[in-house]
């Protein structure tokens, strides 16, 4: 069957309103597919969405899944919305196929694909990757859990263009032909249990990523990390691996403080270690992966030298706000789980105040003890989890709850004295408060410059 003849007049059942659904409606729609978008929210909470399906004609529900969806050819699912969901268990049960955003506009994908995984770093590697392929003159579309969906992009793109795809696991849930030319694993630790049920299951959805790959594409996981070593999947595909150590066997890997590749069978060395522009162990691995993607393309060392030295880091991820009073703020929103927060903890020298907490998500908060001694000296907890974090941390170190993140941040600039930091790191999903871990980031850095904003003395701010 053709991408014509599964798109066009076909009837396409949407679930979900989230930026993922609305670029699935778009797309389907521009393809000569006819989508019905369907979202169990109320009007109120979706009205920008409602005002944008009706400018184009894209009939819709909100409220409730009707039996509307089940008279549809197929339906494409938001990663939002769990594989488990009422309306999805009864069309599979009526044979009913199940795609996701990813699947579904990989069908019009006309160029490669890059898809990245793993627990944690991906965003900052899907983003150091777009910067180095642009920077070799590639057509880059850097997108996927990201933010900008692929079904956003692949109008865009032509055969020579590569789109840079952040995928999760909720997404490789319902994949059926996807193909990445580059499939990426960067680590498995345990994350979102609530949703899969357990750690195997979550790692099991992680490892279609190379499902489909053939002969031709590339598998590239992290040789540091014990969980892919030991179970990672069987592939078609070439697999390579990074290292952060002294494994000369690897694609990339560090040797004499130094980051080198392995670029048509040559050595050769990228950059000094002390050169890359993000620091802590975590990003020496991203930056490995990031290197051993960017030699699959021939790119040359002193480009990807080059990038390497600049990249900053992206936002939401270990980014410095401001320092007031001489106590420096960071937002590391992005940290929804407890590996994220250790790494985190080992990358800020200075003593920190700790804010953390929010939707748990089955978290496993124990590691964060060793990690944080002699680098805590106080927690302060917010949102729903805030009774199990003071169960296994209060323990250790000292603890108190805050009832909003602007008191959260009030609370900890008391508390430091210049010289010390304020460490946004939740460990915890931010649905509890806020609309993702974007919202909760931008709240943190607005509290921050309101308390900046009280104080004129010693201050900095980079954003």
């Amino acid at each position: 069957m053709t991408i014509e003849e599964r798109i066009r007049g076909r009837k396409i059942g949407v679930i979900g309103m989230a930026r993922s659904g609305m670029a699935a409606a778009r797309l389907a729609q521009a393809l000569g597919g006819q989508p019905f978008v369907s979202d169990s929210g109320s009007e109120t909470s979706l009205a920008k969405q409602i005002a944008e399906l009706s400018a184009h004609d894209i009939p819709y529900e909100t409220g409730a899944h009707s039996s509307r969806l089940l008279i549809s050819d197929y339906l494409v699912v938001s990663p939002g919305v769990p594989l488990s969901a009422a309306v999805i268990q009864q069309a599979k049960a009526q044979g009913l196929p199940v795609f996701s955003e990813l699947e579904f506009a990989s069908w019009v994908c006309p160029g490669k694909i890059v898809a990245i995984t793993g627990s944690n770093g991906k965003t900052t590697t899907t983003t150091l990757v777009g910067e180095l392929l642009a920077a070799g003159k590639l057509d880059t579309h850097v997108c996927g859990n990201i933010g900008t969906p692929l079904a956003d992009v692949v109008g865009r793109m032509n055969s020579n263009s590569v789109a840079v795809v952040e995928v999760s696991s909720f997404q490789l849930e319902a994949i059926d032909s996807f193909r990445p030319h580059v499939a990426v694993i960067l680590n498995l630790t345990p994350d979102h249990v609530d949703r899969h049920g357990s750690f195997e299951n979550y790692k099991q959805a992680k490892y279609r990523i190379t499902e489909n790959q053939r002969a031709a594409d590339f598998f590239i996981t992290n040789r540091d990390d014990a969980e892919t070593v030991a179970d990672h999947p069987g592939t078609r595909a070439k697999h390579i691996c990074f290292s952060a150590g002294a494994r000369r066997e690897c694609g990339s890997w560090v040797e004499t403080n130094a980051l080198w590749t392995r670029r048509i069978e040559a050595d050769e060395r990228v950059i000094a270690c002390d050169d890359i522009g993000i620091k802590g162990p975590h990003n020496l691995q991203n930056a490995a992966a990031a290197v051993t993607v960017a030699a699959r393309f021939g790119l040359e060392p002193s480009i990807m030298q080059r990038v390497l030295r600049q990249f900053a880091g992206v936002e939401h991820r270990l980014e410095p706000v401001a320092t007031v009073a001489g106590v420096s703020f960071i937002n590391d929103s992005k940290a929804t789980n407890v590996d994220s927060v250790y790494y985190a903890l080992k990358s800020v020298p200075t003593p920190l105040y700790l804010i953390c907490g929010g939707r748990d998500k089955n978290g496993v908060f124990e590691p964060l003890i060793e990690a944080g001694r002699g680098r805590i000296k106080g927690l302060i907890i917010i949102g729903e989890a805030r009774e199990k974090l003071f169960e296994v941390l209060g323990k250790h170190f000292p603890a108190q709850f805050a009832s909003s993140l602007e008191a959260a941040v009030e609370k900890g600039f008391e508390l430091a004295r210049p010289g010390e930091t304020v460490l946004l790191s939740p460990g915890c999903a931010s649905f509890d408060m806020f609309d993702n871990y974007e919202h909760r980031g931008r709240a943190f850095k607005a509290a921050v410059a309101r308390l900046r904003n009280g104080k004129t003395t010693d201050e900095s701010v980079s954003s």
